[in-house]
């Protein structure tokens, strides 16, 4: 009772309290209907979930029940409803999963899970008490014998008894609970809940996590077997070695041989084999101990195959893809069935279409082509292999949809859906390459394996694999870029970027046709200078965690990536979900595309305002507001700068390499001018700033691209404003300028001569 801890969310009476087995989380059911959920690990009480419409709204001096009922796995609870049944609900992603359609006719009183979560026991008003198989929801048997309201029970912990107290005051234990012929069910180990899909499932679906805990539960008459531990010996040398003569010959008193003569515990602890177990390390290993089985395991952290735009099970939902066309989502249903819904954004051009999915499909890409979809092996029944189906947009013309299956035991890891080729990485790490029309164009394996993720834009296939392991032992991830209609590589197995600790989140191709990634931190990169090798860098064009609608901390939000696309205005700009508190995924209703220009990182938002605060405590009010405006300004210019020379590479770069059009030469123009604009204004700055900062003034005028002429003249009319000595300089400047311009034609006049072909291409 010396410390205390006070629950304040809930606005009305509490009619339940129930903490789940770690005594980590306590879930509080409110007469209000709601169910308050609280972590406990701070000091103070920490809610991090309010769940409405889930449970009867209850007076406390009612016999109706509304309590959490915490599945023994850790991953699920479940509460009676005010339909009388019985409902689950995931604490990963708070997802509703399945239902026990009970079938009572009053309000339920009392519900509890076995043990082992195998088994769920509900009763009711109406005097009936059932027994639920928790995997399939399946009733096993009614007991209809009960002569009052049960309100609370309990069940043994590793005994078939059943313990249950009535509104008489009476308490009865019932044995031999479970019948005879569904034992086996209550002698499992942990049984996991009963989920539609299971969310400790990667994103790729293709195997579950293992268990937090671990843990499996013993039961009478069966002998406990130790647990593998890397120092012993039986468990790496197997059950061919083990010495178990004693037993055949007759000789078993020999198999504990080892005998405490003195009292000094040698024989304490000692096992089936003569051998000392683990118990007398209390759960706590020592340090060098530890060193040796972490350096004597080798286990490298690979990364998880993935399809950029789709999101894991929520309850029987799930996203197949996102993109700035639409997006496709998945319903499944209570059969062997699930519905598919496409949704565009533009519905003048195109129409929303669903159909019925009996392949299961997981996997789904949508452009303004086509649909592309991929299921697994064994989707529909045993020995069907895997399959790629094509939908076009154009039903009404000659283009029919097409199906192609893979080789038998062959799994798909990533499709990609381009304006002339779909691309298919599988789990035998081979790209595969089809024509629009399913015409096989290229199969390969690929060079960094295993396969995590793909995309495509035009004739532009991008695939990522993971590659050598790192230090830390996490593998290094490797990009490849071909152009499958020329047959070009133009980055063979290069390193795909990330920080230590980061996952790559997805993997796209602009509106204009350039990589992009986003990583777990929140940072959106590009791929400069890609299609000439050995010239590829990644550069970031914005930090999500630096955004400016962050720096007050009142928001708590995440981004989910769609892709890259020019705004109504004409600027490139990142387009993305907002995924509200610590939810990671997007959710039905799949929520607005929102858009957010570049920001390259050069200092961050919260820092900022920080140190502008501490400055304005030794300045006055109007020294402060003055400091407070130059300084935005020179970010706001500094900004400006590098993000118009980041793209004008990226576009410069794209240009030299492909056939420019009139509206691609204008927007390298423009950014042209538009960095020259940025350099005047900071040279504004500098100028205003003292004399000292001429050195800085020079440089500024130094990168001046001067695209129409006239910038070095404005420079010298901006210098000469604030009264600089520096406009002589500036005229210097100029004339080297141009003295460097006609080096360089007459040296690429000298070296096209004679080549009429090469001008065009100069």
């Amino acid at each position: 009772m010396t410390k205390v801890r006070t629950l304040r969310e809930q606005p009305r009476a509490v009619k339940h309290v129930s903490f789940d087995k770690k005594g980590e989380h306590l879930a509080v059911s409110c007469t209000d209907g709601n169910i308050y959920v609280y972590s406990l690990d701070g000091d103070e009480p920490e809610m991090v979930k309010k769940v409405d419409g889930m449970i009867k709204s209850l007076e406390t001096e009612s016999e109706s029940s509304s309590k959490v009922l915490w599945h023994p796995d850790g991953r699920a609870f479940a509460t009676p409803t005010a339909l009388r049944d019985v409902q689950v609900m995931s604490t990963n992603d708070w997802a509703r999963q399945r239902v026990f359609k009970t079938n009572h006719t009053a309000d339920i009183t009392a519900a509890a899970w076995s043990p082992n979560g195998a088994l769920l026991v509900t009763t009711s008003h109406d005097l009936d008490m059932k027994l639920w198989d928790t995997k399939t929801q399946k009733l096993l048997k009614t007991f209809d014998d009960i002569k009052a309201t049960i309100l609370a029970m309990v069940w043994h912990p590793s005994e078939n008894i059943l313990s249950y107290t009535n509104n008489e005051g009476e308490l009865f234990i019932h044995t031999d609970f479970v019948p005879e012929e569904h034992l086996p069910l209550l002698n499992k180990s942990i049984v996991l809940a009963p989920f539609f899909h299971d969310p400790s499932e990667g994103r790729a679906g293709l195997a579950p996590a293992p268990q937090a805990n671990g843990a499996t539960r013993e039961l009478p008459g069966r002998p406990r077997q130790r647990d593998g531990t890397p120092d012993s010996l039986d468990d790496l040398l197997g059950p061919d070695f083990r010495d178990d003569g004693a037993r055949d010959d007759g000789d078993e008193d020999m198999e504990d041989f080892v005998v405490d003569d003195d009292g000094a515990g040698y024989a304490q602890g000692v096992n089936g084999h003569g051998k000392r177990t683990n118990g007398h390390l209390n759960g706590v290993e020592p340090l060098a101990k530890k060193r040796a089985t972490a350096s004597s395991l080798f286990r490298p952290q690979i990364h998880e195959p993935f399809q950029p735009g789709s999101t894991p099970w929520r309850g029987n939902r799930r996203l197949l893809c996102c993109s700035l066309t639409g997006n496709v989502e998945t319903v499944s249903q209570e059969g062997r069935h699930h519905t598919v819904t496409v949704n565009f954004y533009d519905q003048h051009t195109f129409r929303n279409f669903h159909f019925t999915d009996i392949f299961l499909y997981d996997k789904a890409c949508l452009n303004e082509n086509g649909t592309l979809f991929a299921c697994q092996p064994n989707s529909a029944g045993d020995g069907n292999p895997a399959m790629i189906y094509y939908r076009p947009h154009e039903t009404w013309t000659t283009r029919t949809d097409w199906r192609t299956n893979l080789p038998t035991g062959e799994s798909v890891t990533a499709i990609a859906l381009s304006d002339s080729y779909v691309c298919v990485t599988t789990s035998t790490n081979y790209v595969r390459i089809y024509s629009l029309f399913g015409l096989p164009i290229r199969i390969y394996r690929q060079k960094s394996s295993p396969a995590v993720t793909c995309a495509a834009w035009r004739d532009y296939i991008l695939t990522i694999g993971n590659g050598p392991i790192q230090s830390d032992l996490s593998t290094q991830l490797l990009y490849t870029i071909d152009n499958i209609k020329h047959d070009t590589v133009y980055q063979d197995s290069d390193i795909l970027a990330l920080p230590p600790n980061t996952t790559l989140d997805s993997v796209f191709f602009s509106a204009s046709g350039d990589p992009y990634i986003y990583d777990s931190s929140g940072v959106l990169l590009t791929l400069l200078n890609w299609r000439t090798n050995g010239q590829a860098r990644w550069v970031p064009m914005l930090d999500t965690r630096q955004l400016s609608r962050l720096a007050t901390g009142g928001k708590e939000e995440t981004y989910w990536p769609v892709g890259v696309a020019p705004s109504s205005t004409g600027d490139l700009k990142f387009h993305c979900m907002i995924i509200k508190g610590r939810e990671r995924y997007p959710s039905a209703p799949v929520p607005h595309l929102s858009e957010f220009a570049f920001e390259i990182p050069l200092s961050s938002a919260i820092d900022k305002k920080v140190l502008l605060g501490a400055d304005e405590e030794e300045l006055s009010d109007d020294e402060a507001a003055g400091k407070k405006k130059g300084e935005s300004k020179q970010q706001e210019h500094e900004q400006a700068f590098i993000l118009s020379s980041t793209l004008h590479a990226q576009l410069s770069s794209t240009l030299s390499h492909t056939r420019p059009s009139s509206d691609q030469k204008r927007d390298l123009t423009n950014l042209e001018v538009a960095i020259d604009r940025a350099l005047l204004q900071l040279l504004g700055l500098e100028c205003l700033a003292g004399e000292d900062h001429g050195m800085k003034a020079l440089e500024i005028v130094s990168l001046m691209r001067d695209a129409n002429g006239k910038m070095l003249d404005l420079a010298g009319k901006v210098a000469s404003r604030y009264g600089r000595d520096v406009l002589g300089e500036f005229s210097e400047a100029r004339e080297d300028l141009a003295a460097l311009e006609r080096d360089y034609e007459e040296v690429a006049a000298d070296s096209l001569e004679g080549d009429e072909g090469a001008e065009a291409e100069y």
